[in-house]
C-alpha cells in the first residue's frame, strides 16, 4: 500500500478525477476574475504542449485547479515567449488555507525544472481581485496589461 505525503498535491485531469475538477468553484463575487475549470480545459485541448492544467487535491478532497502555461508566444508574432500562471481556481469553501501559494510554488518550480527564470500571471484590478494575494507572494507588476488584466512577474531564483 503507497502512502502518501499528507498536505496538498498536483493531479494530472484524467477521467478518474475530471469530475472533482469541474467542480471546483470560486466565490461568487470572483467569477468574473477568472474562467470557470471547464473553459480552462477546453482552452488546454486547443494549446496541447503549452497548457498545462492540473487538479490541486488535499487528502481526497479537490480543493482547486490551475493552469500553467509554458513558452506561450506572448505577443503573438514570435518577438517574446513566457511561462506563468494561467488559472487558479481555489474552491470557495478551501481560501485561505494555503492552496493558492502552493498553487504558484508548484508553478514556480515547474518553471524552474524547465529552465525558466520567470513566473508571469495576469489578474483583473478591484476589490475582489487577486492583486494583493500575488503581491504578496513576490510579485511585481511589470506596467503592462493584457486585455483588462494587469500583468506581473515573479524573477526565480534557485533550484526547484
Amino acid at each position: 500500500m503507497t502512502q502518501r505525503t499528507p498536505g496538498p498535491r498536483l493531479e494530472e485531469i484524467t477521467r478518474a478525477n475530471i469530475d472533482a475538477a469541474l467542480s471546483v468553484r470560486v466565490r461568487p463575487d470572483q467569477e468574473h476574475a477568472v474562467s470557470p475549470v471547464d473553459r480552462s480545459l477546453a482552452e488546454a485541448y486547443v494549446h496541447p504542449g503549452v497548457a498545462w492544467p492540473r487538479l490541486i487535491v488535499d487528502g481526497d478532497r479537490p480543493v482547486g485547479f490551475l493552469m500553467a502555461f509554458f513558452d506561450i508566444d506572448w505577443h503573438l508574432d514570435g518577438s517574446l515567449f513566457r511561462s506563468g500562471l494561467w488559472r487558479l481556481n481555489i474552491a470557495a469553501g478551501e481560501q485561505g488555507r494555503g492552496y493558492g501559494r502552493f498553487a504558484v510554488q508548484s508553478v514556480a518550480a515547474e518553471i524552474r525544472r524547465r529552465g525558466g527564470s520567470a513566473c508571469h500571471v495576469t489578474w483583473h484590478p478591484g476589490p475582489t481581485g487577486p492583486e494583493d494575494f500575488y503581491l504578496g507572494l513576490g510579485f511585481r507588476r511589470t506596467g503592462e496589461t493584457s486585455g483588462d488584466q494587469t500583468v506581473g512577474v515573479l524573477e526565480l531564483s534557485g533550484p526547484a
